[in-house]
């Protein structure tokens, strides 16, 4: 089995359900976040705010604390109250570089997939159904 074989079949961080996650882990490289902020900056990666409540939101990142992927403290809101504020860690910073990695190879393979489907001519006009 080739390693790019086994990194695919064997790590579970690539389920499509910690594609979340790693949106999470790209939006705190390099600057902190907090909630609500993070709901609106998630919505470049197709999330809307109906389909990802706040709730979820929170529950991720606990979830992604326990398992040392960021770190949380909290920080006076100016006049409003105190908010939990997010950071990643150095070992969400490597978590985040291995999935990216893993996403490039099923791209890839995606890539390859589509391209084949294309090449046979069997590809629907969505339009014209």
């Amino acid at each position: 089995m080739s390693d790019e074989h086994g990194l695919i079949l064997n790590n579970k961080s690539h389920k499509m359900e910690r594609f979340l996650e790693v949106c999470l882990l790209l939006l705190l490289y390099n600057d902190v976040g907090y909630g609500y902020g993070l709901v609106e900056e998630l919505s470049y990666f197709g999330f809307s705010e109906e389909e990802l409540n706040v709730s979820t939101l929170y529950r991720t990142l606990r979830n992604m604390e326990k398992e040392k992927l960021v770190e949380s403290f909290w920080e006076e809101g100016g006049q409003g109250p105190k908010r939990r504020v997010y950071r990643i860690s150095e070992y969400g910073k490597a978590e985040l570089d291995q999935r990216i990695r893993i996403m490039r190879m099923r791209k890839a393979r995606i890539e390859r997939l589509i391209g084949r489907y294309a090449e046979l001519g069997i590809e629907k006009m969505e339009d014209n159904e």
